[in-house]
């Protein structure tokens, strides 16, 4: 029986009220001092005997009252502690100043084999990982998120620091997350907008591309993406993980382009403790784990190594993997939806892409057209750009006049969609007033082809012709070699050269 004795608080009144407990030979379990309070746990005192030590009680100086109560003040603590943890989806421990294992939720204990959880010893010898202790305690049970293996599965260790009432140390909340879990964070801080219905476009090429995507963003297979530079691959491919039965889970992206072979490697696949010089103590997980159930996207696939083509080519066969320096196998469920800009067929033939690699990667796909297809998106995508744009610089809202609309329908495009949006946020950082005007339009005169069809000599020889002319005059600006100029456009060096000499650009 347990019971709550409040008392005005005097000297020697504590003992008083024990040496009355004494007295009757009462085992005593627990006493907890919270001055004026006393709590008393005595398993041997009985309901007959419990009005006769009332009144023995009530008849000490300063004594209050006497009650019976369910629980002592640190047994409610113990199991409110208990029904936060068990509260906690991922696995919890809780470990005293010396990293012994103090409580551990139902989550963690059910990573545990059954005749494990005893949960006996250090949080070094739980993970055996005697290095692990010494951390903790060298910096203050403050620890940069690192990976742990207990029973054989690997976690990220996330530690937070306990502090006792006299700001010492108490000890610490080991909390243990999945690399999917980690992987859904990471996704959600990326979060925006990103289903079919924010993709802007009416005209029939637009739609046809939409209603396709949408088909396929029900279907569980490798998704390749293909369209020119500054389309909006990443957009479709964002709405297809959203359309489809992954929605919930994690989208993440690796550019292909933008990163070297080496690094590129451990981002996919991640990598084990020691791989390499710099390598993060215990390892680090890749994309493909923290993806786990969900969609790992691959930009620009196309500037993949051969060496990684090989290593993804074996993970889209089982699902399986090995991190950099590993030889544990990994198996994942994540959905492969890859994209480029270049002609993967031309680099097959020339032996710069694997062709088992291509017609894995190609089982549904998708093209998107460029910009100079979409016509009658061009201005409605303009407004919106503005209003975007007007938003994020913070100035009053504007539109476009009239006599922009020739100019933005009469533009080649070659950046497409991205080049654009970047048009319109430069015209609208340097506009003034509430209208943008054709001069705020920063769009180079020799780029702007005529797609006018009234143009007297608009015959369809003359116009392709004008607009190839104008679209190679422009790039080769910035590519200024027939090799770079062929491989941004995915075409051979030899046509690029020959329409080149056509023209007479580069020769001045």
């Amino acid at each position: 029986m347990r019971i709550h004795v409040t008392f005005d608080d005097r000297v020697g009144i504590t003992q008083e009220v024990l040496a009355l407990l004494g007295g009757r030979n009462l085992n005593l379990d627990a006493v907890e001092m919270v001055p004026p309070n006393v709590y008393i746990d005595a398993p041997t005192l009985l309901p007959e005997v419990l009005a006769e030590l009332r009144q023995a009680l009530l008849a000490i100086a300063g004594v209050q009252t006497v009650a019976v109560i369910d629980l002592l003040p640190s047994q409610h603590r113990r199991l409110q502690l208990n029904a936060l943890l068990d509260a906690m989806t991922d696995p919890a421990v809780l470990l005293d100043s010396n990293t012994h294992v103090m409580l551990a939720n139902v989550a963690f204990l059910r990573c545990l084999p059954e005749a494990s959880r005893h949960l006996a010893g250090t949080v070094g010898e739980l993970f055996n990982d005697p290095a692990l202790t010494r951390e903790l305690q060298a910096h203050g049970f403050r620890l940069p998120m690192r990976e742990v293996l207990l029973a054989g599965q690997a976690f990220l260790l996330d530690a937070v620091p306990l502090a006792s009432d006299d700001s010492g140390q108490a000890g610490a909340l080991l909390t243990l997350f999945h690399p999917s879990r980690i992987g859904g964070r990471l996704s959600a801080l990326q979060e925006q907008a990103d289903d079919f219905a924010t993709l802007l476009g009416n005209s029939p090429p637009m739609r046809t591309l939409l209603a396709r995507a949408q088909r396929l963003a029900q279907l569980d297979a490798p998704l390749l993406i293909q369209g020119e530079t500054g389309t909006g691959k990443e957009l479709i491919a964002r709405a297809s993980h959203s359309g489809g039965g992954r929605a919930s889970e994690p989208f993440l992206a690796l550019n292909c382009a933008a990163v070297p072979e080496n690094l590129a490697e451990s981002e996919l696949f991640g990598y084990v403790s020691g791989a390499f010089t710099g390598a993060q103590r215990g390892g680090k997980p890749g994309l493909l784990e923290l993806a786990d159930k969900g969609t790992v996207f691959l930009d620009e696939i196309g500037e993949m190594s051969l060496y990684l083509q090989a290593k993804l080519l074996r993970f889209l066969n089982d699902g399986r993997f090995r991190r950099v320096g590993g030889e544990r196998e990994i198996q994942v469920d994540v959905r492969i939806v890859s994209a480029t800009h270049r002609d993967l067929k031309a680099m097959v033939a020339a032996g710069s892409f694997r062709e088992d690699l291509y017609y894995r990667l190609n089982v549904l796909n998708l093209e998107v057209p460029p910009l100079r297809e979409r016509g009658q998106d061009i201005l409605a995508l303009a407004e919106a750009f503005l209003q975007q744009a007007c938003k994020q610089i913070r100035r009053q809202p504007c539109r476009l006049t009239a006599a922009t609309h020739d100019t933005l329908l009469n533009h080649a495009w070659p950046g497409n969609v991205r080049q654009l949006q970047n048009v319109i946020f430069r015209a609208a950082a340097i506009g003034e007033g509430p209208l943008i005007d054709q001069a705020d339009l920063d769009i180079p005169a020799a780029t702007a082809t005529s797609l006018n069809p009234n143009h007297e000599h608009a015959t369809l020889e003359a116009s392709m012709a004008r607009y190839e002319r104008d679209l190679l005059s422009q790039l080769y600006q910035d590519f200024p070699s027939t090799r770079r100029l062929a491989e941004r456009l995915g075409t051979s060096h030899t046509a690029i050269a020959k329409r080149l000499r056509k023209y007479g650009i580069g020769n001045e």
